[in-house]
């Protein structure tokens, strides 16, 4: 019994041992980062100043005064946002649809779907931009949100494909045996039961919005770019602007891991809505 006990305990140590390992590892570049952002661009790039170095705001006072972070900041806010919203409004239907009413090509759509992304973005560039400069439409909240909306847009569908799967059909066929319309039975309903799944679904559809870069940087200038042109904005032909670029950066990702802090509660039981019946 000494054994098994001594061998439990052992095994609870590794374990825990192990997460802190793994922790630390994922935390490391986020500490490198707002550790570099307090460094000047000169001491940034010295090995003596690695970990012991005078510490300014310099980076962050010149990202305001100088590079106009709030407007940056305020863009990425509306169109992840909008582009989010627009994603929900039309996956949810449609995962709805396949989820209690599949056809033969439920399964082929969705895999099609799934299929977009493995698309790589370089090969459809050139016609994008220019499509989006014949119609008008470069550099504008529109154009950037409809590209956020279509290219999460399979992701959101598959999320929420697989929590409706979860809901017993038996609870719609009474909402339609009471007479409630198809648009009731989604917001009476499917909602309502779902909401768990639809919440984690939004706030990783609003994450991969605020992280695109590729899109974001490519068809935008200055009235629609978003915090991704900013961070590529801090480089010059001598080289990158090491402790600029870190502020920057810090100060884009912040929101994002603050917003994960306090939706961690709701992103992990969204995640496993319907791992156990």
């Amino acid at each position: 019994m000494a054994i098994v006990a001594q061998s439990s305990k052992y095994g609870q140590f590794s374990r825990t041992l192990l997460a802190w390992i793994v922790g630390l590892l994922f935390f490391f570049p986020i500490f490198w980062l707002v550790l570099t952002s307090f460094k000047t661009d000169a001491d940034a790039v010295k090995p003596e100043f690695l970990f012991f170095f005078t510490p300014t705001l310099e980076n962050y006072t010149n990202m305001t005064d100088n590079y106009d972070y709030w407007r940056f900041a305020t863009n990425s806010v509306i169109t992840s946002v909008f582009a989010t919203i627009f994603a929900l409004a039309v996956g949810i239907p449609c995962a709805y649809s396949m989820a209690f009413n599949p056809t033969r090509a439920t399964k082929d759509v969705l895999m099609w779907m799934l299929s977009t992304k493995m698309l790589p973005a370089a090969a459809v560039l050139y016609p994008m931009t220019f499509l989006t400069k014949s119609l008008g439409l470069f550099d504008t909240h529109f154009m950037v949100i409809l590209v956020l909306c279509l290219i999460n847009l399979p992701i959101v569908i598959w999320m929420l494909f697989t929590y409706f799967k979860e809901i017993p059909k038996e609870i719609i066929e009474a909402g339609q045996m009471d007479g409630v319309n198809t648009w009731g039975e989604i917001k009476e309903i499917l909602i309502p039961l779902a909401w768990g799944g639809i919440a984690s679904t939004a706030l990783l559809c609003f994450i991969f919005c605020w992280n695109e870069a590729y899109w974001t940087v490519r068809l935008t200038t200055t009235d629609a770019a978003t915090l991704s042109k900013l961070i590529e904005g801090n480089r010059a032909p001598e080289g990158l602007f090491f402790g600029r670029l870190s502020a920057v950066s810090a100060a884009a990702v912040g929101p994002i891991i603050v917003l994960g802090w306090f939706c961690q509660k709701q992103l992990v039981q969204g995640l496993s809505f319907g791992a156990v019946k």
